[in-house]
């Protein structure tokens, strides 16, 4: 694979800003971060750290260039129906609990923070593909500057993530007593709806391309 570039900081400049895009795009992770953020000032370090978990031996795989099993159509549509199952279940249940959630100890999503990063994390298919492709390339390049570079980008990746997720329930567990229970229904029940729409994706999509449909 070519290198996009043999200038170290511009490779970690464009490391960042790819990493940020695909951290910040709303996913049912974040829906779980925003969910525990509401009890949990820090929920967002634990949520990173239960991402950190599955991320991490992710990228090691791809070192040893094993990305070429993400990119089979039949894995492809084993983890879109399993990861799409998840989210829709969780998706439905955060919606019919979204007036309820906030006055009650029971969550759509019944574990600790880091195992909500774990879970969210290993079932969302569009995490798997992007590291099959965007971030394979990613750690492809940083390969070009060695070993510890490659490191050093893994660590300055999960960064990415701690920063935005820490940020998300700092946010949300300093703001929650402005919301009314109007406000907190259209969020957890928006938080809700993205889960059942990331499911379906999920779902369809290796689905008609296994069928030979797209």
């Amino acid at each position: 694979m070519l290198e996009f570039t043999e200038n170290i900081w511009v490779f970690f400049a464009s490391a960042i800003f790819i990493s940020l895009t695909g951290v910040m795009m709303p996913g049912p992770l974040f829906a779980a971060t925003v969910e525990k953020g509401y009890k949990d000032e820090k929920a967002g370090i634990k949520v990173a750290l239960g991402h950190g978990l599955v991320e991490f031996p992710l990228m090691a795989l791809i070192v040893v260039s094993l990305d070429y099993v993400f990119e089979n159509d039949y894995v492809k549509l084993g983890i879109g129906l399993v990861g799409g199952t998840l989210m829709l279940f969780l998706g439905f249940s955060m919606y019919e609990g979204r007036k309820n959630l906030a006055i009650s100890r029971k969550e759509s999503i019944p574990y600790g923070p880091v195992a909500a990063g774990v879970i969210t994390t290993s079932t969302n298919p569009y995490f798997l593909l992007w590291w099959a492709t965007v971030g394979a390339l990613l750690v492809f390049n940083a390969q070009f500057f060695g070993p510890v570079i490659v490191v050093v980008f893994a660590i300055v990746h999960w960064s990415c993530d701690l920063g935005w997720y820490t940020l998300t329930t700092f946010v949300v567990f300093r703001t929650k007593h402005l919301w009314t229970p109007r406000v907190h229904a259209i969020i957890f029940g928006s938080c809700g709806i993205l889960m059942v729409a990331f499911g379906e994706y999920f779902i369809l999509g290796p689905t008609l391309t296994a069928l030979g449909l797209l």
